[in-house]
């Protein structure tokens, strides 16, 4: 079982999935794939490059980190795996016994990378230290002294280690949930870190936005309001050539395969239709708003968005894709923008359905979002419920989110 200590026991549509993170700021993104220690090379063979080319859609060219039980590192789980797409983490529930010693000395040597989940100190892992290229260090488990006794106890041998051997062990900061454990995290030495903090606004600031960003909302504003003008729109853009040029250069790398090569506005507007054009826009000034913060939160809208569309489409409510990838999109604009996102939306004309539910209000819209968020912090029970809830299949969920994330991958 991957990722056994941290999640709740899921439900038995989604049990068999495996958590990864990506490397970088490490979103959890879900794959549905069932694996077990096969018997006979050739199928072995066969079953690493199916998983290997899944691992590719789920996380481009970052590693995928996943965790491992005793079990699942006896059996020998990990060696399924690719080794230059994957960090096997040993999870902290694991007694560091001669066994588990040598098997990590194995997989060492056979090319994998490891890493020590919820590293807190204790001398108990010592004899794993040597092998492992990444320690995770809990920044919840341990208080700020405890984290930087970490750092500076394991700093010393990184950069004694670090100018010769270019494998040398990295420090790794995980549930860092705020923008100040960000900043410790860095000033400590830390220089790998996972968790939430990127999806909240750093502080709630009062400051007058940035006119960049103010142009982006007055681009939001046009393209969510009734009264639709491809003129207005036009206008906009035109007093700021960069966001021209994004919205050509994702266009392009969307539907230059299926509709040629687009090079203007006007022509992007008699391809697309009021639709399609809308949807655009709305997507290209959230990506552009969000141009001065980690790449991640680019990818977790445009994911969120698609994937909130994917399940109008499964819930058979064509209809509210519009709606609902706008509320996806959306969703980061306080982490964006630093504002609350009560603030935000009202200055935007959006569908009161949306507004409500982004501000925490119960309706069918909630429903999808809290689906979302739950998918998104592998919170099987929230997601059981709000699939309950909506009437959807919970495989169709995961169906949904690969879409999204194919979709996004154009950021």
């Amino acid at each position: 079982m991957l990722h056994a200590r941290k999640i709740h026991r899921p439900p038995a549509d989604l049990r068999r999935q495996a958590e990864t993170l990506r490397l970088r700021t490490a979103v959890p993104i879900l794959q549905r794939k069932c694996f077990s220690p096969l018997q006979g090379g050739e199928r072995n063979s066969n079953r690493r490059l199916d998983l290997s080319l899944r691992l590719q859609s789920l996380t481009g060219h970052a590693k995928a980190f996943v965790n491992l039980d005793f079990l699942a590192l006896q059996r020998g789980t990990a060696r399924l795996l690719p080794p230059d797409q994957v960090v096997i983490e040993i999870l902290e529930s694991i007694t560091p016994s001669a066994e588990v010693v040598q098997l990590c000395a194995d997989l060492s040597n056979d090319g994998y990378s490891l890493a020590l989940d919820d590293y807190v100190g204790h001398p108990k892992w010592e004899p794993l230290i040597p092998l492992v290229k990444f320690l995770k260090v809990d920044f919840r488990a341990c208080d700020p002294p405890a984290r930087a006794a970490i750092a500076n106890r394991h700093r010393a041998k990184i950069d004694a280690t670090g100018a010769a051997n270019g494998n040398a062990m990295r420090l790794l900061a995980e549930k860092v949930e705020t923008n100040d454990d960000l900043l410790e995290a860095r000033s400590l030495g830390y220089t790998f870190f996972q968790g939430f903090f990127f999806c909240k606004p750093s502080t709630l600031s009062a400051r007058e936005i940035p006119s960049n960003k103010l142009n982006c909302l007055r681009l939001l504003h046009l393209v969510a309001s009734p009264d639709f003008s491809y003129d207005a729109v036009e206008d906009l853009l035109k007093t700021d050539p960069a966001l021209v040029y994004q919205l050509l250069r994702y266009l392009n790398s969307w539907l230059v395969a299926v509709r040629g090569e687009i090079h203007s506005i006007r022509e992007a507007i008699a391809l697309l239709g009021e639709k399609e054009f809308r949807r655009w826009i709305s997507a290209l000034a959230v990506v552009a708003m969000a141009s001065d913060k980690p790449h991640e939160l680019i990818r977790t809208a445009l994911t969120r968005a698609f994937f909130c569309e994917a399940l109008a489409r499964a819930l058979a409510t064509p209809a509210q894709g519009s709606d609902l990838f706008l509320m996806g999109l959306l969703s980061v604009t306080d982490a964006i923008l630093d504002r609350p996102i009560e603030q935000i939306l009202a200055s935007l004309p959006i569908a009161p359905a949306v507004r409500e539910a982004l501000c925490g209000g119960a309706n069918r819209y909630r429903d999808v979002y809290d689906l979302l968020l739950a998918f998104e912090h592998a919170d099987w029970p929230t997601l059981s419920a709000a699939s309950a809830r909506l009437g959807i299949d919970e495989s169709a969920v995961a169906d949904c989110e690969a879409k999204a994330r194919q979709a996004a991958s154009i950021c």
